[in-house]
């Protein structure tokens, strides 16, 4: 089991570990470049030695230790740069996709930021390809569903914004497996109103709206992003719990909250777990999913999220179950997508053994 950063290991039962282990999971809240394991980045780092990110994996462990926020984002786009060619990412696209079927992630939601690897040099057309023949051959072989959000790395200004907004809503360059648009990188000194009109736009040409928001920022960054931005989901929304009115809006309009725990406490926008406000999202009636963000970079995984969500909830097999179907619920899969894990969530659930 992995250890939260900053906490005693999570203590969970060894019954509910193994439940949590082989339940079939979605995850709506998960980065490209983030989820890339020590031996792909490892493997990319030496690819590329003029990066500043070490390529011995024990040095690795110590690169990905955040001092705050501003230092994640630092690391972050430090790999963000050992992605340079094509053939880069196809490679760590079809290997986030074997981590996650290891898991029995069954579908998941993956942001990735085109604008960092076409202002990079990489053809638009060719990065296109590359995700799309990823997502497919992953299909095939671990039966892991994929499908995109393209998301405007807020430190990039509204540059990113202009080109992200015209990578997605290009019949020319749209890729297949695109279904929504966000909004990443810090949200201090990027407020979310300036891009409305590329939301309107990502919109317009069908796309769903998850924009991250309330992260790092009061709860005013949350309200902003649902008027301005037309808001489906929220990425993160922690701070939404210091607002009454706006957890009441969330739990009546059916907004739900993409929740990563130990990310927060990862990147300190949360102290430690134990005030961590999930309980008080669901007691406030708030649709809350499970997700992993950044995965190797928070020494955690899908499966430790889950982990950390029945203790703080103090769920059963069956309350992790409903957890897990909230995700299936709130995703953009079709019906009978939704149908199909949400049925094989309940036939695992009921052949569980109980005590």
């Amino acid at each position: 089991m992995t250890q939260v950063p900053g906490e005693e290991s999570v203590s969970e039962s060894p019954s509910l570990q193994s439940f949590i282990a082989g339940l079939p999971k979605a995850e709506l809240h998960v980065h490209h470049v983030g989820s890339a394991s020590p031996r792909i980045v490892s493997e990319l780092a030496a690819r590329h030695p003029d990066s500043k990110v070490p390529a011995d994996l024990e040095k690795l462990t110590e690169f990905f230790t955040f001092k705050d926020f501003a230092h994640f984002i630092q690391v972050y786009l430090s790999v963000v740069d050992l992605i340079r060619t094509p053939e880069d990412v196809r490679l760590l696209t079809f290997e986030v996709a074997r981590d996650m079927a290891r898991q029995n992630v069954r579908y998941a939601e993956l942001t990735i930021t085109p604008f960092s690897s076409t202002r990079r040099g990489i053809d638009e057309r060719a990065f296109m390809d590359a995700i799309e023949d990823a997502r497919k051959a992953a299909e095939s072989e671990f039966g892991t569903v994929l499908r995109w959000c393209f998301d405007i790395p807020g430190e990039a200004g509204l540059e990113s914004a202009e080109e992200t907004v015209r990578l997605a809503t290009d019949d020319a360059l749209r890729p297949e497996g695109l279904v929504s648009f966000g909004l990443g990188g810090p949200e201090i000194g990027v407020p979310r109103p300036q891009f409305k009109p590329y939301f309107d736009r990502a919109v317009a040409a069908g796309l769903h709206s998850v924009p991250h928001a309330g992260e790092t920022t009061g709860p005013e960054t949350v309200w902003d992003a649902l008027r301005d931005l037309r808001a489906e989901r929220i990425g993160h929304g922690t701070t939404s719990a210091q607002d009454p009115k706006l957890l009441a809006h969330l739990a009546e309009h059916g907004i739900p909250l993409e929740v990563c725990p130990t990310s927060n406490i990862a990147t300190r926008a949360v102290r430690t777990l134990d005030e961590h406000p999930l309980k008080q999202f669901v007691d406030a009636g708030v649709t809350v999913t499970i997700n992993s963000d950044d995965p190797p970079m928070f020494a955690t995984d899908l499966n430790t999220e889950y982990a950390v969500a029945a203790r703080l909830l103090g769920l059963d097999e069956r309350g992790v179950a409903d957890l897990a179907k909230n995700a299936v619920r709130a995703s953009f899969l079709d019906d009978a997508g939704k149908d199909r894990i949400a049925t094989e969530i309940d036939a695992y659930t009921e052949s569980w053994p109980t005590t």
